[in-house]
């Protein structure tokens, strides 16, 4: 039940790290000052939906979809391998070769694969930047509309809503990549409804995300294209609104002028 905890922790630090960073620093450096303040003016902490960043500026709905794509695939690119060593333990069968732990399975999958294969499933991966693509622009519009009805901080209750909102609608829009990824970044593991025959799994190994995803439809349906889809939202919503709540708090706290 505890399968690929290891590269999770590992993973999730980057990760957010990264697309945070990114995706606030081009908000940031190509935002409009707001009327009647000077570019150069650094604001705190502004009482509106966006007053946890340093320089007050507006952020047109383009804006917001590019920084969240921009984001995303920078973190992808970085963090996928690790993401494919998660994928490897959570899906490891008793027949197959066991990794004892996270350094282990890196050395195996280079040793025996090379390393190419940490990047397996990187297309399907960066397709689901339409993910963050829908889930940050929702979720910023989610607080503009909440703070419109008053001049204070948004409240954490209300951040959490806006955050599991907005990370429910992209999941359920954009699962079916979340899919595609697994199968591919564990490919020796066939479809199913194929022979468990050697031929048949060679006959899978190194097949792309256009037949792969013809394949799950072919032979499971289109609702193959959302298996998993409950555990995932019961898994990521959670995740997703206390870390933005974290780190809401966080740069409020951080951007709060010293007397």
């Amino acid at each position: 039940m505890y399968r690929g905890l290891g590269p999770t922790i590992l993973g999730n630090l980057p990760t957010w790290a990264i697309y945070l960073a990114v995706y606030d620093g081009i908000k940031t450096h190509f935002g409009e000052p707001p009327l009647g303040a000077a570019s150069h003016d650094r604001l705190y902490p502004a009482a509106q939906a966006k007053g946890y960043q340093p320089l007050a500026r507006e952020h047109p709905w383009s804006l917001h979809i590019f920084s969240a794509m921009a984001a995303g695939t920078a973190s992808t690119f970085c963090t996928n391998p690790l993401w494919v060593i998660k994928t490897r333990f959570m899906t490891q069968s008793v027949a197959e070769v066991r990794y004892r732990h996270t350094v282990d399975a890196a050395m195996t999958i280079y040793r025996t694969e090379g390393i190419k294969a940490f990047y397996r499933g990187l297309l399907p991966s960066l397709l689901g930047i339409l993910h963050v693509a829908v889930q940050f622009p929702l979720y910023e519009q989610l607080k503009t509309w909440s703070q419109a009805r008053s001049d204070q901080p948004l409240r954490s209750d209300q951040i959490l809503l806006c955050s599991a909102i907005a990370k429910m609608t992209a999941s359920i829009a954009t699962y079916p990549h979340e899919v595609v990824r697994t199968r591919l970044q564990t490919q020796r593991r066939p479809l199913s409804g194929l022979a468990s025959s050697d031929g048949m799994k060679k006959n899978f190994a190194g097949r792309g995300i256009i037949y792969t995803t013809k394949k799950i439809i072919a032979l499971e349906g289109w609702s193959g294209l959302y298996r998993g889809l409950s555990i995932n939202l019961l898994r990521t919503v959670p995740n997703s609104a206390v870390t933005m709540l974290t780190y809401e708090l966080l740069m409020r706290r951080l951007n709060t002028p010293r007397t």
